[in-house]
């Protein structure tokens, strides 16, 4: 038995410590320039390998993304998303082993206006990743947050998916890009995309045969043509490249009204923590990245989530209450928009591994003030589950790989995110409402511990409400609001319209009643819901009509029951 005074010191055998003086584990040959694990040590070239190999064999192995397919890349500018932006970027290219086979673009999303940055500050941070998305020549995007305040109703509708394609679908796709590749006929997408310098060197090598071809007969038109042909190649691709810079430049940032930024911090200012505000950034980000991508055409958006990233989430979502989300919140897809499918492509890569191959092979990005920067562990439960899992994981290097593959092997419980209607999901997060259970579950419990501790014991003295005086406008047993929309005339005098509060009660609490579990902690946090934006608002009241429509016709319905009878 152990105690308290004996010493172990003597019997416990340190670890050996890997150091970069070691052979890679790969090559055996070159040494280590990099230490990944313990005992996962490799040199440049195949750390290089590995870390690519990774990525292709996350999109190989799920198979979402067909050949041909439009793919949003939504880059922050952090380490993570500029590192995926990397990764298509080199598996697109000419030398590429195995070319990945969709169609890119870049999103990002500006939130300079919710984080409280000047003006000056956005505009340089915006030039900063203006120069970096211009480098790869892919098609991109600046979206400003407040965007959202003008966001259709459509958003938060799910629109239907795509018919399912059999597993040799894939296949049979893949034969036909790799055969229409190899015959010289690409697509059209892909040709157009790479239409800005082929062209002239094309033209260039054709007017060549026919200069020689000639020269044989006559030689002064020969020269004569030749001399001919050779500026209007170099005109043309002289003229090629502007109008494709021309194009990106015409994507720079939209100009942003004063009031709508203002509009955009008092929303976000209406939240009374620093978790409900995260939270609600999130929400709005996610929907106008689905926004864009409908817009502009795209099936698929690519998220830069880190396997780290990824643990913090799983233990956030489980503390704010986001547990039958996991699956959507945490998965490699995230099918809950139904025509858009989120994808998340980096969810292998840990942010040691990651910061390790931007550092070595000079990944450019970008920083940018959040709203968690600056701040104390204690500041929110983002906050402080992602200082416990990092310090967690200085010690123990698992702590993240242990977490993440817990997250895997989640599955929602309740109706598919795919299949079920629209008035049944989330207003905001769009998911499955997981507040519809049975009375013996723990979110009823709470929900009657909540009312419990709202109301006052039978002795405590409540204060005498004044009378509220009769108007004439207003007819015995009638409010304001009912009579044909004539107000009482009392909120002329400060004192409010007659329903006022009965209609903010009303709205919160029917508010409350199309939201899941989280997302009523959120909305609950909130000193006022004014401030949402109006697509939100207007899709609450829609709901709520079409329930009270069916409350009513309820008699009249048949239900599922009587469809074999």
């Amino acid at each position: 038995m152990c105690q308290v005074d004996e010493d172990y010191r003597d019997l416990l055998e340190g670890a050996e410590v890997p150091s970069v003086s070691k052979k890679c584990v790969k090559c055996k040959e070159a040494p280590a320039a990099v230490v990944i694990r313990a005992g996962d040590a490799y040199c440049r070239g195949c750390f290089k390998e590995y870390f690519i190999h990774k990525f292709r064999a996350m999109l190989g192995k799920n198979r979402i993304i067909f050949p041909g397919e439009k793919v949003l890349l939504a880059v922050s500018g952090g380490p993570s998303s500029c590192s995926m932006l990397s990764q298509v970027l080199e598996g697109l290219s000419q030398n590429a082993h195995k070319k990945l086979r969709f169609l890119p673009g870049i999103v990002h999303i500006d939130e300079g206006g919710a984080v409280g940055q000047s003006e000056e500050g956005r505009r340089r941070t915006l030039a900063e990743l203006q120069s970096v998305f211009k480098a790869t020549g892919y098609p991109f995007h600046f979206v400003p947050l407040e965007q959202v305040l003008d966001l259709p109703t459509s958003v938060v509708v799910t629109e239907p998916p795509p018919s399912a394609r059999p597993a040799s679908a894939y296949k049979a796709a893949v034969g036909h890009f790799n055969q229409n590749d190899s015959s010289g006929t690409s697509l059209p997408a892909v040709q157009e995309q790479e239409d800005t310098s082929p062209p002239a060197v094309q033209e260039q090598e054709d007017t060549s045969p026919p200069a020689v071809q000639e020269q044989e007969d006559t030689s002064p038109p020969a020269v004569q043509e030749q001399e001919d042909t050779s500026p209007p190649a170099v005109q043309e691709q002289e003229d090629t490249s502007p109008p494709a810079v021309q194009e990106q430049e015409d994507t720079s940032p939209p100009a942003v009204q004063a009031s709508h930024t203002q509009s955009l911090q008092q929303l976000m200012g209406s939240a009374k923590t620093l978790t409900a505000r995260e939270d609600l950034l999130n929400t709005l980000r996610q929907h106008l990245l689905v926004h864009t991508a409908r817009t502009e055409g795209y099936s698929k958006v690519m998220l830069g989530d880190s396997c780290t990233r990824l643990a913090v989430k799983l233990l956030t979502s489980i503390s704010l209450g986001r547990g039958a989300q996991l699956a959507q919140d945490t998965g490699f897809s995230d099918s809950r928009y139904g025509d858009v499918t989120l994808v998340r492509p980096m969810r292998d890569y840990s942010a040691k591994e990651i910061a390790f191959y931007n550092r070595m092979f000079s990944v450019p990005s970008v920083f940018i003030a959040g709203l968690d920067s600056k701040t104390t562990d204690k500041a929110s439960i983002q906050r402080l589950t992602e200082s416990f899992v990092t310090k967690l994981q200085a010690d123990f290097p698992s702590t993240v790989s242990t977490i993440y593959r817990t997250s895997e092997k989640l599955q929602t419980a309740c109706q598919s995110s795919s299949s079920a209607d629209h008035c049944d999901r989330c207003l905001l997060c769009m998911c499955v409402l997981d507040t519809a259970v049975e009375n013996a579950s723990a979110f009823t419990a709470t929900l009657i511990s909540e009312q419990l501790s709202q109301t006052k014991s039978p002795g405590a003295t409540r204060p005498r409400q004044p009378p509220v005086e009769a108007d004439s406008t207003a007819p015995t047993g009638q409010s304001c609001s009912s009579g044909g929309g004539e107000h009482c005339g009392k909120a002329a005098s400060g004192g409010g319209c007659c329903s006022s509060a009965r209609g903010a009660g009303a709205g919160a609490a029917g508010l409350r009643s199309l939201l899941c579990y989280s997302c009523q902690l959120t909305i609950k946090d909130m000193s006022s819901l004014e401030g949402l934006p109006q697509y939100i608002l207007s899709e609450a009241q829609r709901r709520q009509r079409r329930s009270k429509m069916r409350e009513d016709i309820s008699e009249f319905l048949l239900d599922h029951s009587d469809d074999g009878d």
